[in-house]
């Protein structure tokens, strides 16, 4: 399909987008009238049948769009999580937990580090480790809040910064076409340390975990708990799949493993490690060649077959209930995927057929102001605008990868990386604790926290840690890409807030008292 120079009407298809879904809350219509947008305007622009036209665009750059290796990936990824929780794996994480758990704070330790463990899915991290978790946190008096908390913050954003997950084969996916990267696979693994947001979320829960400095309503909320008052708490929660008591710790831990070890080979294969080019016979180069999504895809078979050579000969899972149990954990990627192939389609539709990043650019450096120094911080406030307005990660960077990238590019290439990081911790942000996330509902689900007090707790954290990671992208900005620098100076905000507020409640109770 030829492509058509819209001008200024090539951004409306995202605006419309953007817009709808801030108004409606729900992304998959909003996408899909931004697609119909999209190719209406390409339509009457080339002179083309304004209803078949616009039908025929749509679906044609749906077709060239849509990856079938990440679509495979994804859902391979949600059996195997849910045939992982059939085989009592996850269960009997529990019991050896609670077997060596002498205190308030291992028991915050091992919650913390079985959500960093599963890195895998953000769906089955939810649901796991609050099902695993839940009693041995009410059995030392931490509130569901504060494990619902926990368990939020160790799922999107460690999903964010882990190479082997269905999060960074969505990311490369969204970076298709751009051109700005050698590889999707390296971009993505280039974005992690720069992922300001995921990477201080997660020191922010350890730091936590370990000196109790909490603030805000999350520390009425452990006092509560302490006093065995726990208002958060409901009797019903999430669970996963019903697990086998006869289940193992290496029943959870082997095919993780697994998928981890294929992942590396995989990549290293797709990357020309063992090929004929000696470019790429060591590990940087392949890994940095690497073609993430048909990698992950082989990854995924591969820990799959480990579960069933695990499982289904022990008896631990029928060959039945494994089989069904595949397509029940495949049914639940299903909403993912969709989300996917719209925003791969409206990717598309703006880059390929209405130039869309070209009219933004020209825009942009026409303007004759450096703009390079606020651009870090202003890309992930809007990101993290519009994820928390629509509350889903995958939906916002999806929307913004490609109208970002080339658009920094343009104005200083040195922080196209920054820009790219900025972009998915601000998508983050939404996933993390916007009240209308699958994230944020799932882990009050799987904690048997009320969600209103879920939310209304963690906010506060998720805004200190927001605000930290904007003054680190500004310093970004500043110093034209002083990782350093920025990522030292976010921390420090971070540490030294949480100090601060510690201290100045520890003032006003000794006032009170």
């Amino acid at each position: 399909m030829e492509p058509f120079n819209a001008g200024w009407l090539s951004i409306v298809p995202p605006i419309v987008a953007i817009a709808l879904a801030l108004i409606t809350k729900e992304v998959l219509s909003s996408l899909v009238l931004g697609i119909l947008t999209g190719t209406l305007i390409y339509t009457i622009g080339m002179d083309g049948n304004v209803l078949m036209g616009t039908l025929e665009s749509a679906f044609t750059v749906m077709g060239n769009k849509v990856d079938f290796n990440i679509l495979i990936f994804c859902s391979l990824l949600g059996a195997l999580v849910y045939v992982v929780a059939m085989s009592g794996g996850t269960k009997a994480y529990g019991k050896w937990a609670v077997s060596r758990i002498r205190g308030r704070k291992s028991a915050l330790g091992a919650t913390s580090g079985l959500g960093i463990l599963i890195f895998i899915d953000d769906y089955f991290n939810c649901l796991t480790v609050g099902t695993v978790m839940r009693p041995i946190c009410d059995q030392y008096k931490i509130s569901r809040a504060k494990l619902a908390y926990i368990i939020d913050s160790t799922a999107a954003p460690i999903c964010i910064i882990a190479p082997v997950s269905s999060w960074a084969a969505a990311v490369g996916s969204s970076l298709q076409g751009s051109k700005a990267f050698e590889s999707d696979m390296a971009a993505f693994i280039a974005s992690i340390p720069w992922n300001f947001y995921a990477l201080l979320c997660i020191l922010m829960v350890f730091f936590i975990t370990m000196t109790g400095y909490d603030f805000g309503p999350m520390r009425a909320a452990e006092e509560r708990a302490a006093r065995g008052e726990d208002k958060g708490a409901m009797g019903a929660s999430a669970e996963p799949p019903r697990a086998n008591p006869h289940g193992t710790l290496w029943d959870m831990l082997v095919p993780i493993f697994a998928l981890i070890v294929f992942a590396v080979l995989s990549l290293l294969y797709s990357g020309g490690y063992w090929g004929s080019d000696a470019a790429y016979h060591t590990f940087q180069g392949a890994m940095g060649n690497a073609s993430a999504a048909p990698a992950l895809a082989w990854a995924s078979f591969g820990a799959v077959g480990i579960a069933f050579l695990m499982y289904v000969p022990r008896g631990l899972v029928p060959f039945g209930d494994f089989m069904s149990g595949l397509v029940e954990g495949m049914k639940l990627m299903l909403p993912a995927n969709i989300i996917l192939v719209l925003a791969w389609t409206l990717s598309g539709v703006c880059r390929d057929l209405l130039q869309t990043p070209l009219f933004v650019q020209s825009i942009v450096t026409a303007g004759g102001a450096d703009w390079s120094i606020f651009l870090p911080a202003v890309i992930f406030v809007i990101a993290a605008f519009l994820s928390f307005s629509t509350g889903t990660a995958w939906g916002t960077f999806g929307i913004l990868i490609p109208i970002v990238v080339p658009v920094v590019q343009a104005i200083e290439p040195g922080l196209t990386v920054v820009a790219l990081s900025a972009t998915l911790a601000g998508s983050v942000f939404g996933d993390h604790c916007s009240p209308i996330s699958d994230t944020t509902i799932l882990s009050s689900a799987g904690s048997g926290c009320n969600h209103i007090e879920h939310v209304s707790t963690q906010i506060p954290y998720s805004l200190l840690v927001a605000a930290c990671a904007t003054i680190g992208y500004l310093v970004a900005g500043f110093t034209h890409g002083s990782l350093v620098l920025s990522l030292g100076t976010a921390v420090c905000c971070l540490i030294g807030s949480i100090l601060v507020l510690h201290f100045l409640r520890r003032g006003e109770a000794k006032a009170a008292a």
